[in-house]
């Protein structure tokens, strides 16, 4: 792994924080699927303090590209065969940012993404989860279950997505960001 590149290692975050959400890019190393220009630059604008991505990134350059604008916290997908991946990126991770807790899952293993993400109701304030590439926000029992879809590989839905999620002392604000073509995050302010 360079130099340049490292996992965040901190696992509490002081508000006002803005969260960088992406997951799914199933960018292969030799692969023709890049990662579009405009969702660093989005999570850049956005001023992120801190990026997640939740799963099956494949490869480590993509993970070095997200490095580039802010730490970046990741959690392993059930398509995260590459050893250097394995090795670095545990199947859930948690952290918090002031009083809130968060869990971060990729939602493989169960029955679907969203009832594995459901296993940790009541455990967090916030649930970041993908797997499904279905981009969703829902509560449950005052818990946010929050899945950004994914920014390459849209699948089923007819829209790519992305999230953000802005901390302060007492909110947690997330947003999903929708887009049927990569230049519309240009547009995109926040």
């Amino acid at each position: 792994m360079p130099d340049a590149f490292s996992l965040a290692s901190e696992r509490s975050f002081t508000p006002p924080l803005v969260i960088g959400v992406i997951s799914d890019t199933h960018i292969r190393r030799y692969g023709s699927r890049r990662m579009p220009p405009e969702v660093p630059e989005f999570f850049s604008r956005f001023g992120c303090g801190l990026i997640v991505h939740l799963g099956d990134v494949q490869t480590i350059g993509v993970l070095e590209s997200l490095g580039q604008i802010a730490p970046v916290l990741a959690v392993r997908g059930n398509n995260d065969e590459e050893p250097e991946l394995q090795s670095i990126l545990p199947m859930d991770l948690r952290f918090s940012a002031g009083k809130f807790a968060v869990v971060l899952v990729h939602g493989h293993g169960g029955y679907s993404a969203h009832s594995v993400a459901k296993q940790f109701v009541g455990k967090a304030d916030l649930i970041l989860y993908g797997h499904s590439h279905i981009p969703m926000i829902e509560h449950i029992e005052g818990t946010t279950l929050f899945n950004p879809g994914s920014a390459t590989d849209r699948r089923w839905h007819e829209h790519f997505g992305v999230g953000v999620v802005a901390f302060n002392d007492d909110r947690c604000l997330p947003e999903l960001i929708l887009f049927r073509d990569p230049r519309e995050l240009d547009q995109v302010r926040p």
